[in-house]
């Protein structure tokens, strides 16, 4: 059967967490009991008998084995579960780009539901939910001793029917409501910009077409821009994105690394570790690159911000990383169902593992809150990000003008101040990101090249394989 590697947040966007196969004697030797695994199979099976002929009403037989098999799993950590039928169908649905929902990747914290990261485009994004953010009730009803999944099945509903939930955010003193429309989530997995002369690439998950649509979209922005000569580096935007295929990250990191070590996974058998290593080609051309993280960057988005970091070819900004360091594997266990098993740990080229730690950040960037803005105030003193410093020379008057200066020159400084005070206003949209583009003009001005810089020392791995986790499903969250 066909395993599938799995670098994300646990659960499936629009799915349930299940289940697993009864690991039998190891059970048994691993929690030490004594006890024969036939006689504890045996309890299992009066328990399930004695629920069959007693229980108030008469239950389904199939929805009682599933569940059992979900407490087993629920029960190891919050990444592996049960793909029923219709949860593995959501999922490979999922991995193509494509489903049903509030675009919310969710997940269980000490019995909360907890936001990992809104999608870009998504009625999430667009009401306002946050990375952080803690789902407390869905129409007036609480979640409170729900399964992460029953918490998602309550999300989930008919696209274009009105949903309200109702949210717990960190600095709030009281909880508030939220109302969205659902909607058919179509992921837009690489997005391009250009600011000043700087390329940004927001990627935004970690699914089928995450490399071959990155590649594509950075050629088009590096021929908008006038070609690489023009090009001062590449801002890669990995915040809120939860994760996904181990091979996308892997792919995606080998973009921008000629040589090294990507990742390596170690699982319980030493012969189980793998080690994944670059091959030569940068498609950024060794221009500076930065990459942005913040709370919602999880898995294969710390996979690549982890490797960039430590062959030193990014400088990481922002804020810390949600800290998922475990794979998955997806094991069909019949036609149509199959487990997603926690099988291994990730290790970042320095040997370091993340896991429940994150990815810190070389420069600490905090996103500030948007003060609302006073309208009176705005309209006495201007924009928040016109600067006001006052007169200048050119002000006095009789002041000596300046006929050195040629047309060409003149034209040149007017570009400059346009670019330098579209940065400045930047800010106020998204502080971060312009930071980001000030550091790469900065490592431009004085000729920053990747080739200049030594590569991380890779540590040895017992037992180490080699090739990549082949396709499979976004495990990056669950969706509402």
């Amino acid at each position: 059967m066909k395993h599938y590697l799995i670098a994300g947040i646990g659960g499936v966007l629009a799915g349930a967490l299940l289940t697993t196969q009864i690991a039998g004697p190891l059970v048994a030797q691993e929690t030490g009991d004594n006890a024969s695994i036939y006689e504890q199979l045996e309890l299992f099976g009066n328990v399930f008998e004695r629920v069959r002929a007693d229980y108030v009403e008469a239950p389904s037989d199939k929805e009682l084995i599933e569940a059992a098999i979900n407490g087993m799993l629920t029960s190891l950590d919050p990444h592996s579960s049960f793909l029923s039928a219709n949860d593995y169908e959501d999922m490979q649905t999922q991995t193509r780009g494509s489903f049903g929902g509030l675009g919310i990747e969710v997940s269980q914290e000490d019995g909360l539901v907890k936001v990992v990261s809104p999608i870009d485009d998504t009625p999430a994004a667009e009401a306002g939910v946050q990375s952080g953010d803690f789902i407390t009730h869905v129409n007036g009803e609480s979640l409170m001793g729900l399964t992460l999944d029953q918490a998602v099945d309550m999300m989930r509903g008919p696209v274009g029917s009105e949903i309200t939930v109702t949210l717990l955010r960190e600095g709030e003193t009281e909880p508030f409501d939220l109302t969205m429309t659902r909607d058919t989530i179509k992921l837009t997995v690489v997005r391009t910009r250009i600011e000043g002369h700087a390329v940004v690439l927001r990627v935004s998950t970690f699914n089928d077409e995450t490399y071959d649509t990155l590649k594509v979209e950075l050629e088009k922005a590096v021929a908008e821009a006038g070609g690489i000569e023009k090009v001062t580096g590449f801002v890669l935007d990995l915040r809120n994105n939860p994760g996904g295929l181990l091979n996308q990250a892997i792919s995606v990191s080998d973009a921008f690394l000629d040589a090294g070590e990507i990742v390596s996974t170690r699982g319980r058998h030493p012969e189980e570790s793998e080690r994944w290593n670059a091959e030569e080609g940068d498609l950024a051309q060794g221009k500076p690159m930065v990459v942005l993280t913040n709370g919602g960057s999880a898995s294969a988005s710390e996979i690549v911000a982890g490797a960039l970091q430590d062959h030193r070819r990014a400088i990481v900004v922002g804020e810390k990383t949600f800290g998922k360091g475990s794979v998955q594997t997806v094991m069909p266990v019949t036609q149509d169902s199959a487990i997603r098993l926690t099988t291994a740990r990730y290790y970042t080229p320095s040997g370091r593992s993340i896991q429940s730690l994150g990815i810190q950040p070389d420069i600490l960037v905090a996103q500030p809150p948007r003060p609302p803005v006073n309208e009176d105030e705005e309209a006495e003193n201007g924009p928040r990000s016109q600067s006001n410093f006052g007169r200048s020379e050119a002000d006095l008057r009789g002041a000596l003008s300046n006929d050195s200066v040629s047309d060409e020159e003149k034209s040149q400084i007017e570009q400059e101040k346009a670019e330098v005070e579209a940065t400045a206003k930047l800010r106020d949209e998204d502080y971060q990101l312009a930071y980001a583009v000030d550091i790469l003009k900065g490592l431009a001005a004085v000729d920053f090249r990747a080739d200049q810089v030594q590569p991380a020392q890779t540590p040895a791995v017992t037992g180490e394989g080699s090739g990549a986790g082949e396709g499979g499903a976004d495990a990056s969250g669950n969706d509402g």
